[in-house]
């Protein structure tokens, strides 16, 4: 039974797919949060409109690589769940000790595709998306290979993740020169602590139509009120590894964010997603929560947007790269 308001749904760039404004990220699936738990957390979201689902074949590597598919294909598999959800999984990590289990070659393209569709228990992927750049494959090769899935009914969009803005352009240029549609999103690393996607990246996406998605848009946790939850002991990701490293570089500016939240009355992880969520050309913020009631805040950051005054506020706060917007105006004087 669906309870709440429910998360609105935008194109994905230009395409026709339409997706929820939050992604449930699934990097927590497997080693953290498991079976009966992953499945209720999944179904809350889905509950609440969050049917964009973000996952990558490596995922899981805390149990072994692909458990989080086989995690997540295993609630797929339930009756008249499939089609409701807009499937996302990535491809180009290394998976396997083999010279070609890795990257961006036909070869690896097609075998971990159909790997991804067993351990998902599904017949297609509808936004296949490249992990990361492979810089040892040409774009002719790339291509070959997703088109071949998409004509085949395995894929029905191809997206990246973690490309710098010129090779967007490359891919939908090689992409324009076969008449294929290319790209329709781009994952990339975004939010008010690290702003570098708005020089490059994000207006690269929006002159070729391609829809961004948001990962780490509470940058590990620093924005979601690590400062409190160290203080109180509840602190969990942002106490440990990079988040932890990161905290000690950025612990003044993350003080006063925190005060600056505190003084308008909202949680700092609500703040930061909605930041990020208002900027342009975002399509959707993939999220990473453990529990249903972690989703809660990003559900706010959707329905409770930021009063223009604090949203100039944080970006004061946070200043851009240079003089702000888009190369090269950025820093030229």
């Amino acid at each position: 039974m669906t309870t709440g308001e429910q998360v609105t749904h935008v194109p994905l760039g230009r395409a026709g797919l339409r997706v929820s404004r939050l992604c449930l990220g699934t990097v927590n699936i497997g080693g953290r949060v498991d079976g009966p738990a992953a499945s209720a957390l999944f179904d809350a979201a889905l509950d609440r409109g969050i049917d964009f689902i973000d996952t990558a074949d490596i995922y899981g590597w805390r149990v072994r690589q692909g458990h989080t598919e086989e995690v997540l294909g295993t609630w797929l598999a339930r009756p008249g769940v499939r089609d409701r959800v807009v499937l996302a999984t990535k491809v180009g990590s290394r998976f396997g000790t083999g010279p070609n289990d890795e990257g961006l070659s036909a070869r690896h393209i097609v075998r971990a595709c159909e790997a991804s569709l067993r351990r998902l228990r599904t017949d297609h992927i509808d936004l296949y998306t490249m992990h990361q750049p492979d810089p040892a494959t040409g774009w002719e090769e790339i291509w070959q290979a997703m088109d071949l899935l998409v004509t085949q009914g395995k894929v029905r969009y191809v997206g990246s993740s973690n490309f710098a803005g010129w090779q967007l352009a490359a891919a939908q240029e090689a992409a324009r020169s076969r008449h294929t549609l290319g790209l329709v999103s781009e994952q990339c690393l975004y939010n008010p602590l690290v702003r570098h996607a708005e020089l490059e990246i994000i207006p690269a996406a929006q002159h070729y139509g391609i829809g961004v998605l948001v990962w780490s848009p509470l940058h590990g946790g620093l924005l979601s009120g690590v400062l409190t939850k160290l203080a109180d002991g509840s602190a969990v990701k942002s106490a440990q590894g990079r988040a932890a490293i990161a905290l000690g570089e950025h612990r003044e500016v993350v003080e006063r964010f925190e005060r600056l939240c505190a003084e308008h009355n909202r949680a700092p992880a609500e703040v930061g997603m909605a930041w990020t969520l208002a900027q342009p050309g975002v399509t959707s913020l993939v999220i990473g929560p453990r529990t249903p009631a972690h989703l809660e805040g990003a559900l706010a950051a959707v329905h409770e947007p930021l009063d223009p005054d604090l949203e100039a506020a944080v970006a004061e706060l946070l200043p851009p790269l240079g003089h702000g917007g888009p190369a090269p105006a950025a820093w030229i004087t």
